[in-house]
């Protein structure tokens, strides 16, 4: 028996998720096209799309780089357009399988998070 798999978006993720929502309506009754915030949307509920298919889809975070604040034993990163990520970690049982997006950020928030410097 395959496991259901839920993606659920919360805290910083489900924020940024929002606004996003909000933004591309906004740009979509101005009759705006494939503006980035719109490229960022899609490619979010691409990446969520695959991460149901295969929990184990993003780039796993080493332990010692996992940041306190998310409080996860496990980390995941996606990439998504324009440089942005996306981070997730993975609960569940013998039935269902749980993969919650804690973040979605762009590329200078994830490298200040990460200490990772400029080149």
């Amino acid at each position: 028996m395959k496991r259901m798999v839920r993606v659920v978006l919360i805290d910083e993720a489900d924020s940024e998720f929002k606004r996003l929502n909000e933004i591309v309506g906004q740009q979509a009754r101005e009759g705006k096209a494939n503006t980035e915030e719109m490229q960022l949307l899609k490619s979010i509920k691409t990446k969520i799309e695959f991460i149901r298919a295969n929990p184990f889809y993003g780039d796993n975070v080493p332990k010692d780089r996992i940041p306190a604040e998310y409080g996860s034993q496990n980390l995941w990163h996606v990439e998504l357009c324009n440089y942005w990520r996306m981070l997730y970690t993975i609960k569940g049982d013998l039935i269902e399988v749980f993969c919650f997006v804690l973040d979605i950020l762009d590329h200078e928030k994830y490298n200040k998070k990460f200490g990772y410097k400029k080149r």
